[in-house]
């Protein structure tokens, strides 16, 4: 049964919260389609992407989002975005002084953002193109967002994104609204001086001309929904954003009661130029923001590949499939957003979609706010392979790895779960044996991934409900 659209405002709050989250918009912009010819996906993008038209007529599609970090992080992306641009005359100089002018070198695109540029003025790129280290300049031109990503797909392997990516603008691939972003200028991205450290600073920066811009941007996104279901809040953990993240969740709590917040803080494995009194901060910041964001939010799910948020943490999370290196901010965001994007698919479906109290419901049992999140990236399921077959090879254990700081109870207690597989277009969920031939195991009996899901993890949790 269809659904109606039920719309969902995102908050990301913090550097590597922009990270990921930028890695989680990338992936939603990635799977749009306007060819009418192509069946819509399982996804509806209208949940988390709003509908407008610039000033020349164009349909645009920008996330529904509001993206705070510090002064200094964005690089070569402009707060209000390009989308909307419009000419604007030169003030005359009425000043009859002497004039001292200080010039500086604006940070140069990498190669990436270049052909994104060259896309957008509906050019084709070329190998010469690829090398070329040439300056484009701005345009308003309007092109195909499959066009995008068909060339786009047959270059990604050529760009070593590792090697250029500073901030999370260097990678972003679609274009904000003017109201997304939102920079505190009270605090500096990079240097030593005047950092965001602590839980403390973060609490006090909502008031005054802060508070009163986020409430701006709240409004104008909230407004324009016909029914809005909640809130999904990215929050960094390890830094003074934690404290940022309490009040702000807390406002919401305050502000839209009933509806659902769904807060993952999250942690990257290493922070650069860190220190022992850092680490310290970072534990407690860590610690603090866990206590209030669970207490407001309807629940709280810490992310993180570290290995756990304590001061000895065990190894960096691996996945047997997958190579990444755990200290590229990069490639760990990458993964949490490839877990998070599946995380919130229930409450994001096209059909059957379950609505994002209902999920915090389900998994915040008896006032346990706090959950724990696994994730096997990719799945271990090879083309040609069958559900039933791939989860009957891992009858020692569950083939998901930790990506949360919460460990597993030792007689493994489990008050409620939720589990979503992606990526399974084409593939069979259920066994094709031949009549008369016995199942070699009783999932192969099963007729619908659904069931032979629930069966493989009530193997491990009989006594919780899935």
């Amino acid at each position: 049964m269809s659904n109606p659209v039920r719309e969902v405002v995102t908050l990301q709050l913090g550097h590597y919260s922009n990270f990921v989250g930028t890695h989680w918009w990338n992936l939603q912009d990635a799977s749009l389609s306007y060819d009418p010819e192509t069946p819509p996906g399982d996804i509806e993008s209208d949940v988390v992407f709003r509908e407008g038209q610039t000033q020349g007529g164009h349909v645009t599609h920008t996330p529904r989002l509001i993206a705070m970090d510090l002064k200094g992080s964005l690089r070569t992306l402009r707060q209000e975005g390009s989308l909307y641009d419009t000419e604007e005359e030169t003030p005359a100089v009425t000043w009859d002084g002497s004039l001292m002018r200080h010039e500086e070198s604006p940070p140069v695109k990498n190669t990436f953002l270049k052909d994104l540029d060259k896309l957008e003025r509906g050019e084709i790129l070329t190998e010469a193109d690829f090398y070329s280290n040439s300056q484009p300049q701005c345009s308003a031109a309007a092109v195909s967002v499959d066009t995008v990503n068909s060339q786009l797909t047959r270059r990604q392997r050529g760009y070593r994104l590792e090697g250029s990516v500073k901030v999370w603008s260097d990678f972003l691939r679609i274009h904000l609204h003017p109201r997304t972003i939102s920079v505190i200028h009270q605090y500096n991205h990079d240097g030593e001086a005047h950092r965001l450290e602590a839980f403390g600073q973060g609490e006090a920066l909502l008031q005054g001309s802060v508070l009163e811009d986020l409430e701006d941007r709240l409004h104008f996104f909230v407004e324009e929904c016909d029914y809005l279901q909640g809130f999904q809040v990215f929050c960094d953990l390890a830094d003074g954003f934690a404290g940022l993240g309490s009040k702000v969740t807390e406002m919401l709590q305050d502000s839209y009661g009933g509806r659902g917040i769904l807060t993952f803080g999250l942690a990257p494995v290493s922070h650069p130029d860190s220190t022992p009194m850092k680490d310290l901060y970072h534990q407690l910041n860590c610690t603090l923001g866990t206590v209030h964001l669970a207490s407001n939010s309807s629940f709280f799910c810490p992310l993180t590949l570290r290995g756990g948020l304590g001061r000895r943490p065990s190894s960096p999370t691996m996945f047997p499939h997958l190579t990444y290196d755990p200290s590229l901010w990069y490639h760990s965001s990458s993964v949490l957003a490839l877990a998070l994007d599946a995380f919130t698919s229930p409450y994001r479906l096209r059909n059957n979609s379950v609505p994002m109290w209902q999920v915090a419901d389900t998994l915040a049992v008896s006032g346990r706010k706090v959950v724990a999140a696994y994730g096997a990236v990719p799945f271990p399921m090879m083309h040609g392979s069958s559900l039933p077959d791939a989860l009957s090879a891992c009858e020692d254990g569950l083939p998901w790895k930790p990506l949360s700081a919460c460990s597993e109870p030792a007689d493994g207690r489990c008050y409620g779960q939720w589990a979503t597989l992606k990526g399974f277009e084409g593939q069979k969920l259920i066994s094709s044996l031949a009549p008369g031939v016995k199942p070699p195991t009783p999932l192969h009996s099963l007729h619908s991934g659904e069931d032979v899901l629930a069966s493989f993890i009530s193997s491990f949790y009989p006594t919780c409900p899935l």
